[in-house]
């Protein structure tokens, strides 16, 4: 009898490819879970318990089947059973929801052949274009957050979060700010010594609103399938239409479409939560009630200190202002008086004298020029002399390496109120930023422990925090620009309700900065008082500081009352 190596090496090659895919996504090849392990644990009585149930059989079902590309398998989502207790002793019980999503191809012209050989025995014209028949294209991970005794779901808003970058995962939001526990901190925000801990989180929004927090593709353990370039997902557009489909699909799964539905986005995650407030409602008809913008950006212009923009400069200067009184930089009649009259008087000059300075350019005369000069030094901490050569043009990048030069000591880009040593001292040399080090150990080290210990979630994966997801294209040939996108969105849909919230020792995205972009929506008199705006003495990661935290939590609670008692417009009456 002659054996063929071919047939007889088959089962190695076919496990050589089952191995494959367990690393490349860490999860198990063997599909045959028990009840056990997809639950993580029993599940609630009732109703919502046995929505929860249903959901976890159909993703069970489907994660059975082997995509088309790459061989690709994944393990259904992990359910876990939590308590947490909050002040005052009131506890919170709820349910984990832990794993992946995988979205397929719905571009049309994919499905341009399949659509020329339908037989007459298909009517629908549109059901090769449907995501659950489509081409594997990506796994998106994310942890949601189910409260526990809910009798009605359709009662219980549900809140998407993510944060920016691009290239960020959700774990800040997720283990900073809203989810049921958080990284252990010091009051101001500071790290404190390893190993990192973290605890039940007393201003978590969960009492109010279930959670869903998401990964975007590259970051956090979410993933392109084998075979699909990743590249195709970096980018303004291919992100809020990857992005809001993970939100159709979830909310179709979850069945939660009759549930309000709120979206919150920190920095370059405020930019996709506008983009997707049209995007969903022109792709899917799906009109949220609330969208949350956290330390925000909607127009690129106000950030950018590229040649021949001067718009940044006078949005940047109250930040500067704010930054050299906490360290002490400024003249004692200004250290005496409490911040926000500080802030008054950098905004008057902002929008006034310096603006129409800067507007002048090499026609302001010598005498003005020295007066300008004169009044950025004493709001900034920096020298008349040194912000003349600068021709009163001082970036954020030689801001943060100029105000305590004299010091040996830069400070945080994200949060001001930080500072560093100097790995060059006495250049302009951008080094660390110390407030970001001040976060990224512990949070990394924090959901490494928490996902795999307490979500029991298990893989191999690294979370990437922070993925390398350049170059991503923003907009051609101009500035990206989503205000446009959001007033849009809040004039079609009137009971749209937006709260943007901002710090005042954030370099990255300036309050004044968003606080001139929102004025300059020009939104008409129904909806103008459908956006507002909250400051906190805080930085870019508002809620690591425990006082703003308490505030933040306390101002989400009257945005939500708000959101949640719209009444009926009559826009159809003679």
């Amino acid at each position: 009898m002659t054996i063929d190596p071919l047939v007889l090496g088959r089962p190695f090659i076919l496990l050589f490819l089952v191995l494959i895919a367990k690393f490349a996504f860490g999860t198990s090849p063997d599909l045959n879970v028990s009840e056990e392990e997809v639950r993580g644990s029993p599940s609630v009585q009732g109703d919502r318990g046995e929505r929860d149930d249903k959901a976890a059989k159909e993703t069970k079902e489907e994660a059975a089947e082997k995509a088309e590309k790459g061989g690709l398998q994944l393990s259904p989502p992990v359910i876990t059973e939590h308590l947490i207790t909050l002040p005052g002793g009131k506890t919170l019980s709820y349910k984990a929801i832990t794993g992946y999503l995988l979205l397929r191809e719905t571009k049309e012209e994919a499905h341009a052949a399949a659509e020329s050989e339908k037989g007459p025995g298909r009517q629908n014209p549109r059901s090769e274009l449907d995501p659950a028949k489509g081409k594997p294209k990506a796994a998106i991970f994310f942890v949601a957050y189910l409260l526990n005794g809910v009798a009605d779901a359709s009662m219980r808003p549900v809140t998407f979060a993510f944060n920016g970058g691009p290239g960020s995962a959700s774990v800040w939001l997720h283990m900073g700010g809203l989810g049921p526990r958080r990284v252990l901190l010091s009051d101001r925000g500071e790290m404190l010594p390893p190993p990192v801990k973290f605890v039940d989180n007393e201003a978590t929004w969960l009492d109010r609103t279930d959670l869903v927090f998401i990964d975007p593709v590259s970051t956090g353990y979410s993933r392109p399938v084998p075979g699909e370039d990743a590249k195709q997902f970096h980018g303004y557009k291919q992100d809020i239409a990857n992005v809001g489909d993970f939100i159709r699909l979830w909310t179709t799964r979850y069945e939660r479409w009759s549930s309000p539905k709120i979206i919150a986005g920190e920095s370059y995650g405020a930019t996709r939560a506008a983009g997707l407030s049209a995007y969903l409602q022109d792709r899917y008809g799906l009109y949220v009630n609330g969208i949350v913008l956290i330390s925000s950006v909607l127009n690129f212009q106000t950030i950018d200190f590229a040649s021949g923009n001067d718009v940044p400069y006078p949005l940047y200067l109250p930040t500067y202002a704010a930054t050299a009184w906490y360290h002490n930089k400024l003249s004692s009649d200004l250290l005496s008086m409490p911040l926000r009259e500080v802030l008054n008087r950098a905004e008057s000059f902002a929008k006034n004298d310096y603006l129409l300075a800067l507007s002048r350019g090499d026609a302001l005369s010598g005498p003005d020029q020295d007066r300008i000069a004169n009044e950025l030094a004493r709001l900034s901490g920096l020298s008349a002399g040194y912000l003349k050569q600068l021709e009163l043009r001082e970036t954020v990048g030689r801001f943060v390496s100029d105000l305590l030069k004299d010091q040996n000591r830069s400070i945080g880009r994200f949060d001001s109120r930080f500072n560093g040593i100097r790995l060059s001292p006495g250049t302009d040399r951008e080094e660390f930023d110390p407030s970001s080090e001040a976060v990224k150990g512990p949070f990394t080290s924090a959901f490494y422990d928490y996902v795999r210990r307490e979500l029991r979630f298990e893989t191999d994966l690294p979370y990437e925090t922070i993925a390398e997801v350049n170059p991503w294209t923003l907009a051609e040939n101009k500035y990206l620009d989503v205000a446009f996108d959001l007033k849009e969105a809040m004039s079609r849909n009137p009971y749209l309700k937006v709260w943007v919230c901002c710090s005042y020792f954030d370099l990255a995205t300036p309050y004044f900065a968003a606080e001139s972009v929102v004025q300059a929506m020009n939104l008409d008199p129904v909806v103008r008082n459908n956006i507002g705006l909250t400051f906190y003495e805080s930085g870019h990661m508002v809620y690591i500081d425990k006082s703003s935290r308490g505030k933040f939590k306390g101002d989400f609670d009257a945005f939500l009352d708000r959101t949640l008692s719209a009444t009926p417009i009559n826009n159809a009456e003679r």
